[in-house]
């Protein structure tokens, strides 16, 4: 079990629940960040007395230094620099990067060349810099702990287990709000329909991947780099009830699958303990009442789960690409400046008229995303305002 945590976006839903596992546990925080909400982290500062916190957005530092008691000894930092040094901070022995967007990629990465152990719940650092980050982690054999459900299932159930006798992974979705919509349906949808998640307590950013099954296609994206494999090799099934969070198929025809009830604590608890498993809080799901179903995804509806096949198979930085476009077409729906339906489109669009390119290193990433965030703002605003 790790014993102190650098906790990248500790204000977010997998943040706050990572500090209730470091309660529960007893684990130390050397490190807590956030982009705007310094209230929160101003009273996680006081808890839990880390080295370091930084507040990414330095317009809110002042108000931020204002809440805490004279006498704090927490160090503050401010912008990507600030988050960089709290990725690597020295005393932590693990780093879980709960940052939402792009902004995660560069103090992940700060973190692996530490040589630290990731808990992994940001998902565009594997989507949009996979093979970057996967060489660098094992050239400084950093280990890589999945967080999210779906890739700490596989993970589990690839436990002493030998990755040449796999035949598929198979990740679960749970549908969203939408699942059963066809394609007309989903034009008359409301931001607040495709708020409300089924099962999942989420930001409200991952809850519109969710709906859109954008967020099962970077899935399928992560897993493909976690696990070493193709694109062909990685299936996506809906499963309404999400009581199977994910499975591996093998070569001899039988199927391993990690089941427990829609609760990140398990994965981000084991991500902090293991190789062991600690008790929880978390009961188990009550399989005598549960009918567990499976249905093949809708790819022609839910355009976005389609797009990140055809993007990993592509390479380069199309994947970095879809990625910011998608963060520019959700963050204009929040903020009602696009229908439901428009996020494909505007993905689509960027992807047509942004080359993808090799991915050399991080700047060509980046290069990549900004060129992105800028097509596709301005096609928002030219065909939606």
């Amino acid at each position: 079990m790790v014993k102190s945590i650098s906790l990248l976006g500790s204000t977010g839903s997998i943040g706050t629940q990572t500090l209730d596992a470091a309660r529960r546990l007893g684990i130390g925080i050397s490190a807590l960040t956030a982009n705007r909400d310094y209230k929160l982290l101003a009273q996680q500062i006081i808890e839990f007395e880390p080295e370091l916190a930084c507040i990414r957005d330095s317009a809110y530092l002042d108000d931020l230094r204002a809440l805490l008691p004279k006498g704090c000894k927490t160090i503050l930092l401010t912008g990507d620099e600030g988050m960089i040094e709290s990725a690597r901070v020295r005393s932590a022995d693990i780093c879980v990067t709960a940052v939402v967007g792009a902004a995660g990629i560069r103090p992940t990465y700060a973190a692996i060349m530490a040589g630290k152990r990731i808990g992994l719940a940001n998902k565009e650092t594997l989507v949009a810099a996979g093979d970057l980050i996967m060489n660098a982690a094992n050239r400084m054999k950093s280990e890589i702990i999945p967080v999210d459900s779906e890739h700490s299932a596989i993970f589990q159930c690839l436990m002493g287990e030998n990755n040449k006798d796999i035949s598929k992974l198979v990740l679960t979705a749970s549908g969203g709000p939408f699942r059963g919509y066809n394609s007309k349906q989903l034009e008359s949808v409301s931001l607040e329909e495709a708020l409300k998640h089924p099962n999942w307590s989420m930001g409200s950013k991952i809850t519109i991947d969710s709906a859109s099954m954008m967020n099962k296609g970077f899935e399928v994206i992560e897993a493909g780099h976690l696990f070493n494999m193709d694109v062909s090799s990685v299936e996506v099934l809906v499963h309404p009830q999400s009581i199977v969070h994910s499975m591996v198929k093998f070569n001899d025809g039988s199927i391993k699958a990690q089941l427990g009830v829609p609760d990140m604590h398990i994965p981000i608890q084991l991500a902090l303990t293991y190789p062991d498993r600690m008790p929880s809080a978390t009961d188990f799901p009550d399989l005598t009442s549960a009918a567990l179903t499976f249905e093949q995804p809708d790819l022609k509806t839910f355009r976005c789960l389609d797009l990140a096949y055809k993007c990993y198979a592509v390479g380069g930085t199309s994947c970095a690409i879809m990625n910011a476009a998608n963060e520019i077409a959700v963050s204009a729906l929040l903020n009602k400046r696009i229908p439901f339906v428009a996020i494909p489109e505007v993905i689509e669009n960027t992807l047509e008229h942004i080359p993808s390119v090799k991915v050399v290193d991080l700047d060509t990433v980046e290069e990549a995303d900004m060129n992105a965030r800028v097509y596709s703002s301005r096609y928002i605003e030219e065909k939606f305002n």
